[in-house]
């Protein structure tokens, strides 16, 4: 994410950049989220801004060879399934937040993540 001073802010491994959503009880992308989770802070919503790369993996060809001999290829990476624009439902203990040029956002784990929610333009009907 590019910030206004030429800063670029890069999430890393398998964490996810959002803008947190301001506000209680029913989310701006039609989500209700109950009073109890809301009240005990358990869960929040926001949107997704940025993701990092993945989660690092090996080759399958490269487990059966001893570490020190394994070659420095190319890095490969278990996407995260979040896609920037997403409207993420998330565990609140999980998240950490930063301050990046005088605004406020959270980095979550991809496994601190509960649900998704992003806009369909392929015409086919989703199951919710």
């Amino acid at each position: 994410m590019e910030g206004k001073s030429g800063k670029q802010l890069i999430v890393v491994g398998d964490r996810v950049l959002i803008e947190p959503e301001a506000g209680e009880g029913r989310s701006k992308v039609g989500l209700y989220l109950p009073a109890s989770a809301v009240d005990k802070q358990s869960v929040q919503g926001g949107r997704v801004l940025a993701t990092g790369p993945g989660t690092p993996i090996g080759a399958p060809t490269e487990l059966d060879e001893e570490p020190w001999k394994i070659g420095s290829g190319e890095a490969r990476f278990l996407p995260v399934q979040a896609q920037v624009g997403d409207f993420a439902i998330f565990f609140r203990k999980a998240s950490v937040e930063i301050s990046f040029e005088g605004k406020e956002y959270l980095v979550v784990p991809q496994a601190a993540i509960l649900t998704l929610v992003r806009e369909t333009d392929s015409g086919v009907e989703p199951l919710f």
